[in-house]
């Protein structure tokens, strides 16, 4: 499935013989840019905000493309979702601080898996596991997409989170990998620059949209969020 240019030259220097152009700055370009700036400025620790483990901080390294979704973001979610994920089995497929997962993990999900690939990031979700006694809670260091495309996670899931880095560009790779995870009726939550529609397009094998509902979908900041819900 498939979903300019400035020219300038130096106004005092009429002599050369050519003008350089500069690196084309999509709108993507420039929105990654904004978000990059907030995430420079965030504090270095959030709290997750309900279920059991309300009120517990998580470390935020100051790590690039690191981005936790803002504690409003996910107040809005699982107010869509429901506050009791009982019996839910869930992924946080490019995990960060785990934010998503523990959230869902402390409104009582049963099985949640966090997927990270940078070390320092997954000592750190280990520590925080550790602490707070997560049995429930699976930590494990893997490129997400190659995991996700694996037979055995094949419809397992009732919610995946997918919060990938913005300059990637790996949102409908995620959401195709993603259509795997889960069955027919259950959820994906992608956060992304743009809204779903204005995503530049990537080659995918299946089409991604004609399986997936648009649920509920929001902004914050520089930020769009979308809960989406797989229909075929």
């Amino acid at each position: 499935m498939s979903h300019g240019f400035l020219q300038y030259s130096h106004p005092d220097q009429d002599d050369m013989t050519s003008t350089r152009t500069p690196k084309p700055q999509t709108v993507l370009d420039k929105q990654n840019k904004a978000v990059q700036k907030v995430a420079k400025s965030a504090a270095q620790e959030i709290r997750l905000i309900g279920g059991i483990w309300r009120r517990t901080p998580l470390p935020v390294p100051a790590s690039a493309g690191l981005r936790p979704t803002p504690s409003r973001v996910r107040e809005t979610l699982f107010n869509w979702l429901g506050q009791d994920l009982s019996g839910w089995k869930v992924l946080d497929a490019f995990a960060g601080s785990g934010a998503l997962g523990l959230e869902a993990a402390s409104r009582g999900a049963t099985e949640v898996w966090l997927l990270e690939r940078e070390s320092d990031l997954v000592r750190r979700l280990q520590a925080t596991q550790a602490r707070l006694k997560a049995e429930q809670v699976h930590i494990v260091r893997t490129d997400a997409l190659s995991w996700m495309h694996q037979p055995l996670r094949l419809g397992y899931f009732d919610l995946v989170f997918l919060d990938p880095p913005f300059d990637d560009n790996l949102f409908w790779a995620a959401l195709e990998a993603a259509l795997l995870c889960v069955p027919i009726g259950g959820w994906i939550y992608l956060e992304s620059p743009t809204p779903l529609a204005s995503l530049p397009q990537a080659e995918t094998k299946v089409d991604v949209m004609a399986c997936l509902q648009v649920h509920r979908s929001g902004q914050a900041g520089t930020v769009h969020f979308h809960l989406l819900r797989r229909v075929g």
